[in-house]
């Protein structure tokens, strides 16, 4: 599968990206950390997919930052949990 499989969807998955934004960003102000990185993980790959169909270089860098950070976040969560 190559970069461009999903170039036909560009406008759906971004609208997907804008439900996980606001589902993370009501997840983060109910002080649920762990939801909000689960849906914020998903929408930094959503917008570096698209930032690459674009080639919009500051997007898609700033959300492959947001997105190591996220996997941390996540894996660091997981790791004090279990």
């Amino acid at each position: 599968m190559t970069l461009m499989a999903f170039a036909a969807y560009e406008q759906q998955l971004k609208w997907v990206a804008f439900v996980l934004g606001v589902a993370s960003t009501i997840c983060v102000v109910q002080g649920w950390q762990l939801a909000a990185m689960l849906f914020s993980l998903p929408f930094c790959l959503i917008w570096m997919y698209c930032a690459w169909l674009r080639t919009e270089p500051q997007l898609k860098y700033i959300n492959m930052l947001f997105t190591v950070l996220y996997v941390y976040g996540i894996g660091r969560y997981f790791w004090i949990v279990i």
